[in-house]
């Protein structure tokens, strides 16, 4: 709110300056801005009075760490600070944020790659990090019922006693939260096959903003009524603080066999892709690198990738007798496709070394250039050839390099733009292509986002993918579940037109502050 008011304020002293009318509002905002302030403070010792100073936190210190994700180019120091113990804390939390008109931002591990959890002006960032019970393992539904803080792969951990495992798989899985899963509707290098983060959830618990605790789904897919639980999948917290989740579980495969292929190019790496889908096999996994992310891969890992133009990993599960015979058909689509050098692996241990490396793309690519922006755009499999062409010409018009490491069997690209932060035209140029990127995967019938999410880095790009109707749609159930807009307020819709960031007539925006209604 401060940093729109500073920003008209700004546009008053320009367009128009000295007039009595300015000065009239700019009178009217500082008033309104102090009230906001006094709002707030009120709003935050009540709430230390409520919670105690071990969950709620004011040091500037103690909070400096939670300013933004992983998607460290947003960042905004919070101003107050709740350590979720749970359900009960977050309730307090959004009963006092409704009462005050203060926003907030949930968060779980912060590894999200899009800004969607960096803290508001005068607002609250909720941390569910401590609610990371698995609550039950039931063997015989195979469901698990986990706190939001729960890592993704603890999950899979506490199933696998009883021959189970949570089929989602980000690279993050060590760390990344099933909140944060649920938020972003995350995926993983398995969700050609098993689906990402919605086909696995039964159920969410949610606080809505009002303090309100209300459950969306249960412990089964059969659950009369609209489906609300998939509207929560996805909406990046802006609906509510998500607080109990009921997780699908899947027998884990009886077999499982993988293998590295080695190209001259990318294209005939895409050609074995599509003459793989094209024989009606949906393998469990279908990855593909580039020439620049297998260097940064082998730099940091050690995977034992050939270094070839590009490497695609595919893997199959299932029964012995379908993986003897699909892999056989894998294989052979990969060397009529011209396969330079074929490598299985031999045991789980060189298994989880070929996925060690892959997984390890995001990190390692900090051994190729001190920063990098990572997109997540998708486009049709048959695009695939086109857009990474596309992708290395606009990276030479642009002066950077681009390392290309992606969920091929679903064209969920995700490409890296290198840059160094310490030359100004690399950081303006990076930040301009990577849009380009994913406005290019909207043009060849894509997405703008296949499972990071909208957040504050790709709010401008929404207008590329969805006309004024569609978001006002969006906008409308947005706001069914937040009237006041206080669930993560500025994140995943654009602001129309008064910031350019949509096409078409220009929308004005009421700003009423106690009382005083203004309107620019």
């Amino acid at each position: 709110m401060c940093q729109a008011i500073a920003h008209f304020l700004h546009y008053c002293s320009y367009a128009v300056c000295n007039t009595a009318t300015t000065q009239r509002v700019r009178g009217a905002l500082a008033v309104g801005v102090g009230r906001i302030r006094e709002r707030f403070d009120q709003f935050s010792s009540e709430l230390l009075s409520q919670l105690g100073p071990e969950v709620c936190i004011r040091d500037a210190s103690a909070m400096a760490s939670y300013g933004s994700d992983a998607l460290t180019r947003f960042r905004h120091a919070p101003e107050a600070l709740v350590l979720a113990r749970g359900l009960d804390d977050i309730v307090v939390t959004l009963r006092l944020c409704n009462r005050h008109g203060v926003p907030f931002v949930s968060r779980g591990s912060g590894t999200g790659l899009s800004g969607g959890a960096v803290p508001v002006e005068l607002g609250v960032l909720i941390v569910t990090a401590r609610m990371n019970r698995v609550i039950e393992v039931d063997a015989i539904d195979r469901i698990a019922i986990v706190e939001p803080g729960v890592s993704n792969a603890a999950v899979s951990l506490a199933a696998g006693p009883y021959g189970l495992y949570y089929a989602p798989d980000p690279s993050s899985q060590l760390v990344c939260s099933i909140g944060g899963n649920v938020a972003e509707n995350s995926g993983g290098a398995h969700c050609l096959k098993y689906g990402f983060t919605t086909n696995h959830v039964l159920g969410i618990e949610m606080v809505l903003a009002d303090g309100t605790v209300t459950t969306f789904g249960g412990d089964s897919s059969f659950v009369p009524g609209l489906d609300l639980r998939s509207v929560i999948l996805g909406s990046e917290g802006t609906l509510g603080v998500v607080t109990k989740v009921w997780l699908k579980l899947l027998p884990k495969p009886a077999a499982v066999k993988t293998l590295v292929a080695g190209f001259d190019s990318i294209a005939a790496a895409a050609g074995a892709v599509a003459a793989i889908i094209a024989a009606g096999i949906v393998p469990a996994a279908m990855e593909m690198m580039d020439a620049l992310a297998i260097e940064a891969c082998e730099k940091a890992v050690h995977a034992g990738y050939a270094h070839d133009a590009a490497a695609l990993i595919v893997e199959v599960d299932g029964t012995p007798e379908e993986v003897a015979e699909t892999y056989q058909m894998v294989r052979q689509a990969c060397l009529d496709c011209g396969s330079v050098g074929l490598r299985e692996a031999a045991d789980e241990t060189e298994r989880q070394l070929i996925w060690a490396g892959r997984k390890a793309a995001f990190a390692a690519a900090g051994r190729l250039a001190p920063a990098y922006i990572v997109q997540d755009g998708v486009v049709p499999r048959t695009e695939l050839v086109n857009v990474l062409e596309r992708i290395q010409e606009m990276a030479q018009a642009a002066g950077l390099r681009v390392a290309n490491v992606f969920h091929a069997g679903d064209g969920n690209l995700h490409p890296l733009v290198l840059y160094n932060p310490e030359v100004p035209s690399e950081v303006r140029n990076a930040e301009r292509l990577s849009t380009e990127i994913v406005q290019l995967c909207v043009a060849l019938g894509g997405s703008i986002t296949g499972e990071h999410g909208v957040g504050l880095e790709k709010v401008c790009s929404m207008s590329a993918m969805f006309d004024l109707s569609d978001l006002a749609a969006m906008g409308m159930v947005r706001t069914a579940f937040d009237p006041a807009g206080l669930a993560n307020p500025g994140k995943g819709f654009p602001t129309p037109r008064l910031c350019g960031d949509t096409p078409g007539p220009y929308l004005a925006h009421p700003l009423e502050l106690d009382g005083t209604a203004v309107r620019f």
